[in-house]
């Protein structure tokens, strides 16, 4: 099999008013770098967004996909598809194509009644977290995590968090790099931070 344009790492919190998902920028060829400016985070609806760890082509194609099925339900119902049906959605999708697998790991994050994460692999396996990582530096990601994660972060502080987890990554990680993509969803929906903002909160 040839291989494949793959990048890492991604992060995901729940926060006390919202949802934090973080990404790298960095996609590599086997050992060679070839883009330090590819998105990993995909807004699928007002409330929603996707993440993955993988083959760029592969989570760019699901995003996709999802973005297409969020846009017919919205259609045919009139209202948004709740997190937790987009997190049964992508499982059943990843589930069906098992012998033709998408090859990554996903993060679904959304705010409907309240901010929710899923964490959900390749062949459709779903776990509902409070946090989560994915990719190659994931261990990393999870010991930042774990030792500072609590159920009562404010979204700033959720935010310094992903940011953290993102940093010790890259630090330690050859297929981490190139910056970072950081987007919080809540109640007001989806929004992407600018580099300027993130650098103004960790000031």
């Amino acid at each position: 099999m040839p291989e494949k344009l793959k990048g890492t790492t991604t992060v995901g919190i729940v926060c006390k008013d919202g949802v934090v998902l973080a990404a790298d920028k960095r996609a590599s060829l086997g050992n060679m770098i070839l883009s330090e400016n590819v998105t990993k985070i995909f807004q699928i609806d007002e409330h929603l967004a996707i993440a993955g760890a993988g083959s760029v082509g592969d989570i760019m194609s699901l995003a996709r996909l999802l973005q297409a099925e969020a846009r017919l339900y919205r259609a045919k119902s009139g209202k948004e598809m709740s997190v937790k049906a987009l997190a049964t959605l992508t499982s059943n999708i990843l589930h069906g194509r098992a012998l033709l697998p998408y090859f990554g790991w996903f993060i679904v994050a959304g705010y409907d009644s309240k901010p929710a994460l899923f964490s959900i692999d390749m062949i459709g396996g779903v776990t509902e977290d409070k946090y989560t990582a994915a990719g190659s530096g994931m261990e990393l990601a999870f010991s930042i995590l774990e030792e500072n994660y609590s159920e009562d972060l404010s979204l700033e502080e959720g935010i310094k968090l992903a940011l953290r987890a993102i940093k010790v990554a890259t630090k330690r990680d050859v297929f981490t790099g190139g910056g970072v993509t950081l987007v919080t969803i809540t109640k007001e929906g989806y929004r992407e931070h600018s580099e300027d903002e993130l650098k103004a909160i960790l000031e």
